[in-house]
């Protein structure tokens, strides 16, 4: 999606759903706050279709999937700490409601897997490779790119389907969904830079000319 309108249609149809999924690309290596390269989104229609969206954020403004986030529907991620602050960030929304599936699986016993390892371990089901490390910020992006980017939304709808049943057998459901409202309720988004020396290891520790320095670099 590199057009508002086709946007406008997907933000109409997310409005429809209960839950959707969304993934991000970003670069935050040599920039203060995260820069945001790629949203990918999947979603059923009324009909039980999988329709699955990527977002040029370069391209498009994201301001209308603040409504979305603020919406009724589920937001279901893997991994989901830092999407929200991308997504605060691009928006200056979070989701009223979150299911991470990182979260909710350990719940069942998975630890903190990987997303590959919970769609080989509930779906039978391999991602693609190739890449992961890849300059998300740079255009045209190849089909691979595309490709490997969709995949991490594809299944992530019946992935929680998957995890939910297991939690359900297990009668941890409620645990699971406790934790991911700890997540949603954090703080995200942009910081205040004046503050920022405070996340120095030891910085509060520091006395006199030490704590300056800290403070000014």
């Amino acid at each position: 999606i590199v057009d508002a309108d086709p946007f406008a249609e997907v933000v109409a149809e997310l409005a429809m759903a209960e839950r959707y999924a969304l993934d991000t690309e970003f670069h935050r290596e040599r920039t203060y706050w995260p820069k945001l390269a790629l949203v990918q989104v999947a979603w059923c229609r009324p009909s039980g279709e999988a329709r699955t969206a990527l977002v040029d954020p370069l391209a498009v403004d994201l301001a209308p999937l603040a409504a979305i986030l603020r919406g009724p529907g589920v937001l279901v991620a893997h991994a989901a700490e830092q999407d929200l602050e991308v997504l605060a960030l691009a928006c200056g929304a979070l989701p009223s409601e979150l299911f991470d599936t990182q979260i909710a699986a350990g719940f069942a016993g998975q630890g903190s897997a990987s997303l590959a390892s919970l769609l080989r371990t509930y779906l039978r089901l391999d991602l693609p490779k190739g890449d992961r490390l890849t300059d998300w910020s740079a255009r045209p992006l190849s089909r691979s790119q595309l490709a490997y980017a969709a995949a991490d939304v594809d299944h992530l709808l019946p992935l929680a389907d998957a995890i939910g049943a297991d939690l359900d057998r297990r009668g941890r459901r409620a645990w699971a969904g406790e934790e991911c409202e700890v997540l949603r309720d954090r703080p995200h988004g942009q910081g205040d830079p004046a503050r920022a020396w405070w996340r120095l290891r030891d910085a509060r520790q520091l006395r006199g000319p030490a704590r300056g320095v800290a403070q000014e670099v």
